[in-house]
């Protein structure tokens, strides 16, 4: 099921020295726990195909990709939500932004953002990984 919210994830531009780059955005894929880590190693496992910064609640439920801004329009993927978010600035802030979740990826460790068709095959993959898994029993 998708659905569309409206959170602070990215934080405005720091001050630096050198000149500001254009602002943009970013939103949020929020997928189950197990599939996310999954996808994250299919993401880290791949040449050339990077990740980007990922959150985790602290109740170990979900993990939330940061995607560049305007995925939430056109997500699609089963088991998952795209969240638009109120950010503005490229870089994200170390702290994480949402009560009750940190970082499993943190900004300046990964990629700005991960790219949306790369996920998806990653998150597709997990899901058969899992379901083959889960077969086995």
């Amino acid at each position: 099921m998708e659905t569309r919210q409206s959170i602070e994830v990215c934080a405005p531009l720091t001050e630096r020295r050198e000149p500001p780059a254009p602002e943009a955005g970013c939103d949020l894929v929020t997928v189950p726990t197990r599939q996310g880590l999954e996808a994250v190693d299919i993401l880290r496992r791949g040449a050339g195909d990077a990740v980007g910064p990922v959150l985790h609640d602290d109740g170990g439920d979900t993990l939330g990709f940061v995607v560049p801004p305007g995925t939430a329009a056109a997500w699609d993927v089963p088991g998952s939500t795209c969240t638009e978010t109120d950010g503005r600035g490229l870089r994200l802030n170390p702290e994480p932004p949402v009560e009750g979740s940190d970082w499993l990826l943190p900004p300046g460790e990964a990629d700005l953002a991960t790219d949306p068709a790369v996920l998806r095959a990653a998150l597709g993959e997990a899901a058969r990984l899992i379901e083959a898994a889960d077969n086995c029993r």
